[in-house]
């Protein structure tokens, strides 16, 4: 190989490398007293009126974990604007993982009204069309503002190993884990919520992946509340806003979401994409067909 060769190879894969480890930027939204954190990476070569993914991360996370942020990074090189924020879970300028060390008093309704700020915020600030992205739980999440807010303005809808849900596994398994029948603890809940104690703590509860955790009655219930809307494929089927579902083949975490996908994706403007050897996290070299499988997709809609 020549010196001009080997030199010019090495400036592009500099220039490629200094794309994506370029951070991406902090913003924040005040909102009830609270500040709530995303973090925006502009497209090489885009502008706002070009359109803007708003990303949603999974359960207890953050938006720049690892999947988010390899992704939103590989996004930026396809030209892909991109909003990647964090849920607050009612914590002041939330950032990093939830260190089941704060009572939560949010529930899945509280995130999707942060999820309507944030793309509030987006329109105001000149970006759309918007793209809603989640991964994980995240994923189910954006798929219910999308059905239950009915927003102007979303061009599609991206769903990286969206969470599935049964209603007899999720009590097995919240009783393996907590030695509590889930169904004492839903009563208790609801309980306290016809007393009007809706912020009453119940303390020391199994929470997610906390062992014990202090969670009002309302939060409590927005997560282990049987119902179907829980499911992302249930959320999904009649989807008309073209709709990607994205599933690795060897996710153990919802196994099921490709055989659940496929049971609906008829019923609507819905694609399923498999990548072959990815798990839950599409560590390493999958986020990358993560990002070439969203790009393309956007590219056709």
């Amino acid at each position: 190989m020549s010196r001009w060769i080997a030199t010019a190879a090495l400036t592009v894969a500099g220039l490629v490398a200094a794309s994506n480890v370029m951070a991406a930027e902090k913003v924040t939204l005040e909102h009830d007293d609270r500040t709530l954190i995303g973090h925006m990476k502009e497209g090489m070569g885009a502008s706002p009126s070009d359109g803007v993914f708003l990303m949603l991360h999974g359960t207890l996370a953050h938006g720049r974990m690892e999947v988010m942020a390899a992704v939103q990074d590989l996004l930026a090189d396809h030209g892909l604007n991109t909003l990647s924020v964090n849920l607050s879970y009612g914590i002041d300028a939330r950032e990093g993982m939830f260190e089941c060390d704060a009572p939560v008093r949010h529930g899945v309704d509280d995130h999707l009204q942060e999820l309507s700020l944030w793309h509030q915020w987006l329109q105001d600030e000149g970006y759309g069309p918007v793209t809603l992205f989640g991964h994980s739980r995240g994923g189910n999440q954006v798929a219910r503002y999308l059905t239950e807010h009915d927003p102007d303005g979303i061009r599609a809808l991206v769903l990286v190993a969206a969470s599935t849900y049964d209603e007899y596994e999720a009590a097995s398994e919240y009783e393996e884990q907590s030695g509590m029948p889930l169904q004492v603890l839903l009563d208790q809940a609801r309980e306290l919520q016809r007393m009007g104690q809706e912020e009453t703590l119940m303390e020391d509860v199994r929470f997610l992946y906390c062992e014990e955790l202090d969670v009002t009655p309302r939060a409590f219930l927005g997560y282990y509340e049987p119902t179907r809307q829980n499911d992302t494929p249930t959320v999904i089927r009649g989807m008309q806003i073209p709709t990607l579902v994205i599933t690795g083949s060897e996710d153990d975490v919802v196994p099921d979401l490709p055989q659940k996908v496929e049971a609906v994706k008829d019923s609507g403007d819905i694609t399923l994409m498999t990548v072959d050897g990815a798990g839950h996290f599409f560590r390493d070299f999958f986020a990358d067909d993560v990002a070439d499988f969203t790009a393309d997709f956007i590219d056709q809609n």
